[in-house]
This record gives structure tokens, C-alpha cells and sequence, in this order.
């Protein structure tokens, strides 16, 4: 399998995977929306919280994001064009509001998934590279946040004020806190993780064991980051630049909208022809007729879609139809 970025324009989303040694070690999926970073927009200055340093401003869509700093001589009321610098983020109950900044250009999109990776499209006939290489495995490990490696497993949890991992396993502690901070730092990097990340892994008496262990995430987890040593209770704390969503927090924070765009991408590769869809009732629901159009444009057969009250939201299924 050839290492490299590759690339989906599926239906509903898009998704891009590098391989390096025939597996994944990182994974992105980017929903349609106004608000990446890098986007300019129309904004207007609706609050000044802090004189000449922060403002709250109202986008153009009516979405409220946070302003760093306000330039000189715009005051309430007054718009401007902003650059989004980060998106908003998913947090329990509520989405928090988007970072921007001032723009001295006219309004433009943010680059999407594949300018910004320059990626290797990936058809959707032929060999399925990105199954080959554990595209749903991964999935299912960021949607439950239980993460297995040789001799131990991590729990991935989602928090409004970090995401965390525990480590345990039957390894010796010292063993067990190296194989652990190497798993986190993989899944740091392949769920495009930021923000504040906390691994609570086994507790070490020993420096040497504590500084071993905190090395054994540095080898795997690419700059730039900030982290602290392993203290003596076995906590590791690390800090990466927070511009997007995880893949974790897209996929936790709706999985029936998830369970749809996955079951269409299985969809698009069952081959031409007429297709039945079955699965869960909200996930068919979720299965716009913008979505249903496009999957019969690309397969070039008529689609029905069947609900079954008696399946898991992820348990849904495609029947070609041999005619």
C-alpha cells in the first residue's frame, strides 16, 4: 500500500487518511459549513468586552464568534471583515463560539480538505484503500472512545475542559505507562486532537520511569506541542494548537448523522445500479433527499431506503439489486 495522504469527496462529508506502513496515523473529516479557519467574512462589532483587545461580533449568517483584537476606531456597531481563526467547537449542550480576527481582504471561503492537504484522490471503485487500512476500526474506536494497543487499552473521554485518556492494562506499571503514553500519542495524532490533553497513566515512583514514559510520547507525536513531565501520581498533560474539530468531537457529537454519511459511503462502493439502504429509523431520517440525489447520480440507479426499528445505528446494511 502506498504511503500518502489520500482523499474522499463522499456524500455529506469529505475524509482524507495518511498512510505510513500500510496504517493509518492520521484521519480528518470535514462536514460543509461557512466557518473554517482561514474563511473571511462580514461581521459586526455587536459588544466590546475588553477596549482594544476583545469584542463579541455577529457573522453574516448571524452566528456570534469572539473578536481578538478590536483594530483602532471601530466601536460598537460597526462592521468589519473578519478571519476565522478557529471554529466553533462542540461542547455539551451548546457549541462554543468561534475565534476570528481582523481581515484587511475581501470576504473568501476557507480552503477546503483537499486544497489544504494537496491529497491523492481516492476512487470509489476499485480496491478500498481506506478499509484496507482500518478506516472503520478507527471510526468505531473515536465514536467509543476505547482505544486498544499490546498489552493494554486507553479510554478516550471528551470533556468540556480537556479530553482525556486512562491507561490500564497488564503490563508492570513502568511498561504498561510507556506502551500507554506511546498509544495516546498515536491516537493524539491520528483523531487530530487539540487543545488541552490530559493521560492519567500508572502511577511511578522512579524519575527515570516517569521521564521514559513522557519520551516515549515524544517519539511519536509530531511538533508542535507543549506538555509537562509525568508527575509523581502518573499524569501527563499536553497542549496542541486547537483550530478544528477532532474527529472524536464530529463524530460523538451527532453518531446518527455519522452512522448515515458511512452507510452512504458503503453505499457508493456496492457498484452501478439500484441500491437498498436499511437501518435504524433515525439514521434513515438522517438521510436528507439532497443526500439520496447525489447517491443515485453516482451510482446511476434508483435508491430505497428501508427502516428497521430492530438495529443499532451503526448496524445498517446496502442491497444491490442483480437486474
Amino acid at each position: 500500500m502506498t504511503n500518502g495522504w489520500l482523499y474522499e469527496e463522499g456524500i455529506g462529508e469529505s475524509r482524507a487518511i495518511l498512510i505510513e506502513g500500510g496504517e493509518i496515523v492520521e484521519a480528518m473529516i470535514e462536514l460543509p459549513g461557512p466557518h473554517g479557519p482561514g474563511a473571511v467574512i462580514a461581521a459586526k462589532l455587536i459588544k466590546v468586552q475588553q477596549p482594544g483587545r476583545r469584542g463579541l461580533v455577529r457573522l453574516a449568517d448571524g452566528a456570534e464568534a469572539l473578536l481578538a483584537p478590536i483594530p483602532p476606531g471601530v466601536t460598537e456597531g460597526a462592521t468589519l471583515n473578519v478571519e476565522i481563526v478557529r471554529e466553533p467547537l462542540p461542547e455539551t449542550g451548546r457549541l462554543k463560539r468561534a475565534k476570528v480576527r481582523p481581515a484587511d481582504g475581501p470576504p473568501r471561503p476557507a480552503p477546503n480538505l483537499a486544497e489544504r492537504l494537496n491529497a491523492r484522490p481516492h476512487p470509489a471503485t476499485g480496491p478500498d484503500l481506506f478499509e484496507q487500512a482500518g478506516w472503520s476500526e478507527l471510526i468505531e474506536s473515536a465514536l467509543t472512545g476505547d482505544i486498544a494497543f499490546p498489552g493494554g487499552s486507553l479510554t478516550m473521554s471528551l470533556t468540556p475542559a480537556m479530553t482525556l485518556f486512562d491507561v490500564d492494562g497488564i503490563l508492570d506499571p513502568a511498561a504498561l505507562a510507556i506502551a500507554g503514553a506511546r498509544a495516546a500519542g498515536q491516537a493524539i495524532r491520528r483523531f487530530g486532537l487539540g487543545g488541552s490533553i490530559g493521560i492519567d497513566l500508572p502511577t511511578l515512583a522512579a524519575k527515570a520511569e516517569r521521564q521514559a514514559a513522557a519520551e516515549a510520547l515524544d517519539a511519536v507525536l509530531p511538533q508542535p506541542f507543549e506538555r509537562t513531565a509525568v508527575n509523581g501520581f502518573g499524569f501527563l498533560q499536553v497542549v496542541r494548537r486547537r483550530g478544528r474539530r477532532s474527529l472524536p468531537e464530529i463524530l460523538q457529537a451527532d453518531p446518527v448523522g455519522a452512522a448515515a454519511r458511512a452507510l452512504l459511503r458503503r453505499a457508493e462502493r456496492a457498484g452501478p445500479g439500484a441500491l437498498t439502504l436499511t437501518a435504524a429509523p433515525e439514521v434513515i431520517a438522517c438521510i436528507s433527499p439532497e443526500w439520496r440525489a447525489a447517491l443515485e447520480r453516482r451510482t446511476g440507479g434508483a435508491l430505497a431506503l428501508r427502516a428497521d426499528a430492530a438495529l443499532a445505528i451503526s448496524a445498517g446494511h446496502v442491497h444491490r439489486s442483480q437486474n
